[in-house]
């Protein structure tokens, strides 16, 4: 179980039970100890729970227990379609790959802190993102969330929920880098958008 979580990515009891090839119950019983020893942390969403590694030095100390031991970690592989994977709306915001990507992109230039649940924009976030065309103010002014990590569920990693995020979205659809299905959830990068997202740092597949 612990082996199918070094990607990432977050999966359910029922999930990890089956790729342990053990019942359910015993699977809910190593999770509760796993936990409890800050092996594994918890994220409720919606009516599941996802399992997730607790941090680097969990993965760290699980990678170096595998190479004492020469077994090499296990892929999962998701059912997801190919498309809404790729790039997808959660809500008002972008999930899937580009969500993601884009969420590990503002963390990453430091254009956002993240601080458990909640996400503040820091100056040169601001700076950066309103250059973007992102209407920052607005969504600072909203009266819901600011920003937030919310548990992507076909990638299992977080991307950027909240009030910023659907600036985001709504900037990136403005400029034409990306164009939104009227009746899906589907988001199709345009050339331009694989330009822009090229030079934030963002590789889609």
């Amino acid at each position: 179980m612990l082996c199918s979580l070094l990607d990432g990515r977050a999966r359910t009891a029922t999930e990890l039970a089956a790729i342990a090839d053990i019942a359910a119950s015993t699977a809910s019983s190593h999770l509760t100890k796993l936990r409890d020893e800050r092996l594994v942390s918890c994220v409720s969403q919606g009516k599941h729970r996802y399992y997730r590694l607790a941090g680097e030095d969990a993965a760290g100390a699980l990678e170096a227990l595998l190479r004492l031991v020469g077994q090499p970690s296990r892929q999962v592989e998701t059912r997801t379609p190919v498309r809404l994977r790729a790039a997808r709306t959660c809500y008002d915001h972008a999930a899937g790959e580009l969500g993601v990507g884009l969420y590990e992109m503002l963390v990453d230039r430091a254009w956002l802190i993240c601080d458990g649940e909640e996400c503040r924009l820091t100056p040169a976030g601001e700076v950066a993102l309103s250059k973007l065309g992102v209407d920052c103010s607005a969504a600072q002014t909203a009266r819901r969330r600011f920003a937030y990590p919310c548990l992507d569920w076909s990638e299992r990693r977080f991307h950027l929920g909240g009030a910023l995020a659907a600036s985001l979205l709504k900037a990136f659809v403005a400029n034409q880098w990306l164009h939104r299905e009227v009746d899906g959830r589907e988001l199709e990068v345009t050339p331009a958008g694989h330009r822009q997202l090229q030079r934030l740092g963002i590789a889609l597949a």
